[in-house]
């Protein structure tokens, strides 16, 4: 079977930046494909040529057998579009902007009306049906804004960072919005810096950073070289000089020892028993502040690969250095 989209070659350039750099990709029907890379990548500049918001230097672009190469626009019927800033009306209710988005494309009266409501109920917003836009939560902005792009039941639905600066509560909610519709059918391009996200979410992914697809595959497949691996993080208060050559010595079972700062991570392929380990650091002088248990992730595989820290490892590390 032919892929829903195929992208062949893809490049372009802002002056004297290069932001696409020959990309070769295939999203599947039906498939919840994640395009995942820090800010800056050119995940928005690929989806705006994909959507025919832009036109590439060069390369070729097929949406369902269409070639959009020559007609940035030919496939835009299929594609549902949901930006990365909201594209709505501030001044119109909820109701009236997707009823206006409906009448966009086409769809009658009693029809668009009927969806939208039905859209409302699905999203949890029909208690602000009739609020203006204005007045929403950043998160309800988002989710409108979600339903704007399937008003018209498309077969591909674009997404451009969904849930950037929302809530843990409403992020949880535009997650499980995504899922169900592409559960229902809907194939679903999704960019994201949020590697956690992508690794919930998505099936297959790509990882692109400067403007290059570095690795492309399934989720599974990217994490089999982690599979099996038992991994703590001890935080140590106390002289650490010396103690990776040390701990490697008094368990020579470790995979890898490696210190960063206050903060030693071991990994080892055999279970691992932390009342040993304790034992150890407390013989070297050295207090534990905290111990975890870390479970391989995403965000691993894609500093390995990458070299470049997900969003959700900067947050973190800001966290531990006081915000620096």
């Amino acid at each position: 079977m032919e892929p829903l989209i195929t992208v062949r070659d893809l490049a372009k350039r802002f002056d004297k930046v290069t932001a696409l750099d020959g990309l070769d990709f295939d999203v599947h029907e039906g498939e919840l494909f994640g395009f995942l890379g820090p800010n800056g990548a050119g995940k928005t500049t690929t989806i705006n040529i994909l959507t025919g918001l832009a036109r590439p230097d060069r390369g070729t672009v097929h949406i369902a057998g269409i070639d959009c190469s020559g007609d940035a626009g030919a496939a835009q019927h299929l594609m549902g579009i949901v930006p990365d800033e909201s594209n709505l009306y501030p001044e119109l209710t909820g109701f009236e902007n997707l009823c206006f988005c409906g009448a966009l494309y086409g769809m009658p009266r009693a029809s668009r009306r009927k969806r939208a409501r039905e859209l409302l109920d699905t999203f949890a917003l029909a208690d602000a049906a009739d609020r203006k836009f204005a007045g929403y939560s950043r998160g309800m902005k988002r989710r409108l804004t979600i339903a704007a792009g399937v008003m018209h039941s498309p077969s591909i639905l674009f997404l451009d960072e969904p849930t950037t600066g929302i809530d843990v509560t409403g992020a949880r909610q535009i997650r499980k919005l995504i899922a169900d519709l592409n559960a229902s059918g809907t194939t679903v391009f999704l960019t994201t810096h949020y590697i956690e996200e992508a690794e919930r979410l998505c099936r297959r992914v790509a990882f692109i950073v400067g403007g290059r697809i570095v690795r492309a595959d399934t989720v599974a497949d990217l994490m089999q070289p982690v599979q099996g691996r038992h991994v703590l993080d001890f935080t140590l208060t106390g002289d650490t000089t010396g103690i990776e050559s040390d701990f490697r010595s008094a368990f020579p079972e470790a995979e890898s020892v490696e210190l960063h700062d206050d903060n030693l991570r071991v990994t080892s392929r055999e279970t691992v028993h932390i009342g040993p380990m304790v034992h150890f650091f407390e013989e070297h002088g050295l207090e534990i502040g905290e111990a975890r248990k870390i479970r391989p992730t995403l965000e691993e595989i894609f500093v390995r690969i990458t070299g470049v820290a997900s969003a959700a490892m900067k947050r973190e590390k800001e966290k531990k250095g006081g915000g620096r």
